[in-house]
């Protein structure tokens, strides 16, 4: 497996953007059509197919990553949120793994429209 990562400038705040990677709720308005939560696994629904995965880490305003309940031990997803100190802007970092290149392209054009979803929901 082939571990990548895409940035996405969002010029929105940290707080805001933690809440739409780390809630139910706020995953639910872009990132899947509905999930739901019970302690540690995030249960995530897609045109009515269930994905379960586990709750990693967690830190506020900072990062959030998960792990497929079927995916490799060494394997995750991961929002991170990066803060550029000069401009004041905040970017959202993606880590994801894929298994070729033509997976990855794959995942990466997932990841786009899924995340213009995210920005549309923001009001960017």
């Amino acid at each position: 497996m082939e571990k990548y990562e895409i940035e996405f400038p969002l010029n929105t705040s940290s707080s805001l953007l933690y809440m739409r990677l780390s809630t139910p709720s706020g995953l639910g308005e872009w990132f899947a059509d509905d999930v739901f939560v019970a302690q540690d696994k995030f249960i995530f629904v897609w045109e009515k197919n269930e994905q379960i995965a586990f709750l990693k880490e967690n830190r506020k305003n900072e990062k959030v990553k998960f792990k497929w309940e079927d995916s490799n031990d060494n394997e995750y997803f991961e929002f991170s949120i990066r803060n550029n100190p000069v401009t004041g802007d905040n970017a959202l970092i993606i880590t994801d793994f894929a298994e070729n290149s033509e997976e990855k392209e794959d995942a990466i054009q997932l990841w786009k429209k899924q995340v213009s979803k995210l920005k549309s929901v923001l009001g960017l």
